[in-house]
């Protein structure tokens, strides 16, 4: 298989790894405040799969206390998600060069979709999983 193969906005962080991604669309209130968007389109791959080929490296800050995100710091197109503890990344399909191979399978987080965010309604779909407690 060919390798799957993005980056940033500006061209300065750039990826490429060998795994054909799972797509999903995530509508959870973290991914939504995270891109500005109605939801994100997350495109996921064994972490250890991914080779950063261009001049940069992305940013990576703690969104929360189970997860990481990656950003280029240059332009600020969001690149990554991170779990703690997990063995998968997901890259925001909007960075990937062929996005349009990689049709969502699935939304997720659906506990908090927008009502007129109308997209693949007939995909299956499932709450959010992830918690954690500020207190």
């Amino acid at each position: 298989m060919e390798p799957i193969t993005g980056g940033c906005l500006c061209g300065r962080v750039r990826y490429e790894a060998p795994a054909r991604p799972r797509v999903h669309y995530c509508h959870c209130t973290m991914c939504r405040r995270s891109t500005g968007s109605a939801f994100a389109v997350l495109a996921w791959i064994p972490a250890d799969s991914l080779r950063w080929v261009g001049e940069g490296r992305p940013l990576e800050r703690r969104s929360s206390p189970i997860a990481r995100r990656s950003f280029c710091d240059r332009c600020g197109t969001p690149i990554s998600l991170s779990y703690d503890g997990r063995d998968e990344v997901a890259l925001h399909a909007g960075t990937l060069d062929r996005a349009d191979a990689f049709a969502p399978g699935s939304h997720y987080g659906v506990e908090s979709r927008l009502a007129w965010a109308d997209c693949g309604a007939a995909l299956p779909a499932q709450p959010t999983k992830e918690r954690w407690s500020d207190a």
